[in-house]
């Protein structure tokens, strides 16, 4: 019978072992592809870096799909033909820019901040540029759902076919855990999209051979979607180009306004992240027309060494390629720690940098997370310096970008107690609204109990420039300037020529609302108009892949499925961001937590197997608790353990409530007649957990485990359908 254990002979069948293998083998493939196209995505069009759900959200829409019509046709041609389309597009130069435009037309939207964003004072213009974003947006998901729908439908197929459930689920969870580790491992090797798809071309390969169905043809496109991947890899005219852990890394000449070549621009995600100039006395004497001499020694680089009379030890968060640690040498700093989360970044500084500065003992390179550094360094500093900690993409599946933690109040109030007496602290970055300026200066104020000193400080040939943040000693920082002539003047200067516009009136960044781009608690309207075009998009991929009789069919035990998969997808967001806030945000917190909720699936249903009379009402009492628990502990306060302890206790502890809902989620899977369909639901469950996310906009990130908890409240009471199915079965047994 459907459901329970297999007997020896079942297991021995070859019928059996192809059909298992066939699990794992598309779970690996579906979870491989998802990875790549948040990724891949995020890169070419870069406001999907920041909105990283919505590439999320169709994964989910077209596996979702696929599930509830998995008695449908399958063809590995449904896969290629549109994730062909995909390549086309970004394979062809002329194509790839104008899709690109995409984060330049929805961020005409003045409530999403990104970098480099658009702006209209035209409302008519406005909704024009938004609505053709979303034309263009619209033409990439469903392409994207389309590749997934024949995926979905092959996993919903051989789940309901197999005579073990929880076996099949078990290799279902290892699939995808090796999918996950497969698209790691390639990003820790930088590898480019040209090795990615080749591994998912191996992957669909298989799947071709085994239908054999018009398998020449097949083999065509699979063979150009392969060859096109490799187009989409080159930038043309490039030095060098790095796909890193985090992101897209392109290495130009300079080019100055007189047309000459000086110095290297680092491009990130395309667009521009660090210029590399030399600001050595030498180079800046041989070219007084470029380099203004009034302005030398004034570089934003410079002038955080400037402020303390005597900077023995120098901190700087965000070093990227060196221009921070190379100001450091010059004013003769003879202890510099540079910490940097990618370290490609580093690696480019080390080849391209004309000062060469992490070439000298005198910088001690850190790749981690500024978080993660605070929060485990004994040492004191007499300066510490933000950099342009600006990211372009978000961690993982939150709403969070990479540098968000950074500058809430938690993690002002680690650095600042890393300050050495009379020790100087410096933000400096591009505010590109005035309540970001007002926010950075606002936390500082609330942390240091003053107002810091600030000042504009202009693009020039020196730097790209950026608005300076000071605090810490102030009276010796004060004292320092008005005894700089130089220094008093260029401040001077700046406060009558770019006065900086500070109201006071802005929420500060923490760790529970770490948005530092969203002028206040509200959802953004980009959000809606999303939202709004994926229902546009389930209408057509309804109807596209005919999944007429979904809602007909649609009876209580799919809500429960629904509810446990809305609360999984949330828990698992809410276990990345708190694990960033106390361990890093670096890309292997991220993997090993995605890693941690699946290997806590495995372990669910060996203790399903192992111990099936468990009470259902015990498991959600211990899984309601926990999630209240989780929400009433501060997980902040073990970071002072060592990093291996700390990482384990919240692994555990966070993974939790996984546990207890593995549990009932493999019961209930184990129980209900058709497979498919419950997975269906539980990944459209997952698909409307994504889109609740949006709502830490307005709440915060930890009442996400309030709404956790009502989801399976809500799960609970759509189970007794599954109860009722269970006593029938066993009546009709005897």
């Amino acid at each position: 019978m459907r459901g329970q254990e297999t007997n020896n002979g079942e297991e021995n069948n070859p019928h059996i072992i192809k059909q298992t293998w066939a699990i794992f083998l598309v779970s690996v493939l579906g979870l491989f592809l998802e990875m790549l196209f948040i990724r891949w995505i995020g890169t070419e069009v870069r406001i999907f870096a920041y909105l990283q759900n919505t590439i999320l959200v169709a994964c989910f829409l077209g596996l979702g799909l696929g599930c509830f019509t998995s008695r449908k046709k399958i063809d590995p041609r449904q896969i290629l033909i549109p994730l062909l389309l995909l390549l086309i597009v970004f394979a062809i130069p002329l194509s790839r820019r104008y899709f690109a435009i995409i984060s330049n037309l929805l961020s005409m939207l003045d409530d999403f901040v990104i970098w480099g964003n658009a702006t209209s004072s035209n409302l008519l213009e406005t909704i024009l540029y938004v609505f053709l974003g979303l034309v263009l947006t619209y033409f990439l998901l469903i392409l994207i759902v389309d590749v997934f729908v024949p995926i979905g439908r092959l996993l919903g197929r051989l789940m309901d076919d197999h005579p073990d459930t929880v076996w099949a689920y078990s290799v279902n969870v290892i699939g995808s855990l090796v999918g996950t580790g497969l698209f790691t491992a390639l990003s820790i090797l930088y590898q480019p999209p040209f090795t990615w798809f080749l591994l998912a071309g191996i992957l669909l390969l298989i799947f071709i051979i085994w239908t054999r169905r018009g398998w020449r043809l097949n083999l065509v496109l699979l063979f150009a979607a392969v060859a096109l991947s490799w187009l989409v890899s080159l930038e043309l005219g490039s030095l060098r180009v790095t796909w890193s852990p985090y992101q897209k890394l392109v290495v130009n000449n300079a080019i100055l306004p007189d047309g000459k070549t000086e110095g290297y621009n680092i491009s990130v995600n395309n667009t521009g992240y660090q210029s590399m100039i030399d600001l050595s006395d030498a180079h800046i004497a041989s070219d007084p027309a470029q380099y203004a001499p009034a302005l030398q020694g004034l570089s934003q680089y410079d002038i955080p060494l400037l402020l303390h009379p005597d900077p023995k030890t120098y901190l700087i968060v965000g070093a990227g390629a060196g221009n921070d640690a190379a100001g450091g040498l010059r004013q003769g700093v003879a202890d510099i720690t540079a910490v940097e989360i990618d370290p490609a970044i580093i690696s480019i500084g080390r080849a391209f940098h004309p000062e060469n500065p992490y070439s000298s003992p005198a910088v001690h390179i850190v790749v981690n997370d500024a978080r993660s550094f605070f929060a485990t360094t004994q040492k004191k500093f007499d300066v510490i310096a933000f950099g342009l900690l600006d990211s372009h993409t978000t961690t993982a599946m939150t709403n969070a970008r990479l540098d968000h933690y950074v500058y809430t109040r938690e993690s002002i109030t680690q650095a600042k107690s890393l300050l050495a007496p009379g020790g100087i602290m410096l933000l400096t970055f591009e505010p590109q609204r005035t309540f970001i300026a007002d926010r950075m200066a606002s936390v500082l104020k609330e942390v240091f109990g003053e107002d810091p000193l600030v000042f504009r400080i202009p693009n020039t040939s020196y730097g790209w420039g950026g608005v300076m943040f000071v605090t810490g000693d102030l009276v010796s920082a004060r004292n320092q300037i008005s005894h700089n002539k130089p220094l008093n003047q260029f401040i001077t200067n700046s406060l009558l020529t770019y006065p900086v516009v500070l109201p006071n009136t802005t929420k500060i960044a923490t760790d529970d609302w770490p948005y530092i781009y969203l002028q206040s608690p509200r959802i953004p309207e980009l959000f809606y108009l999303l939202i709004g075009l994926m229902l546009l998009i389930f209408a057509r991929s309804y109807k596209k892949w005919q999944a007429s009789g979904l809602f007909h069919e649609w009876n209580r035990s799919n809500w429960h499925f629904f509810f446990l998969g809305a609360a999984f997808l949330l828990l698992e967001v809410q276990n990345i961001s708190k694990a960033s806030v106390v361990l890093g945000n670096t890309w292997q917190v991220n993997s090993v937590i995605v890693s941690g909720v699946l290997l806590m699936a495995l372990l669910a249903n060996w203790l399903a197997r192992k111990f099936p009379r468990i009470p259902i009402g015990l498991l959600y009492a211990f899984l309601i608790a926990t999630c209240l628990a989780l929400y009433s502990i501060d997980l902040a306060r073990f970071a002072f353990l060592p990093y291996a302890t700390k990482a384990i206790m919240i692994g555990c502890l966070t993974s939790l409530p996984m546990l207890f809902s593995g549990i009932v989620f493999i019961r209930s899977f184990n129980l209900v007649k058709v497979k498919n369909t419950a997975l269906g639901a539980n990944l459209g469950g997952a698909l409307v957990g994504a889109l609740l996310q949006s709502i830490t906009f307005i709440t915060g990130i930890r009442a996400l485990l309030l709404i956790v908890a009502g989801l399976y409240i809500l799960s609970l009471l759509s189970l007794p359908n599954l109860l009722k199915q269970k006593r029938t079965t066993s009546q009709n047994a005897k």
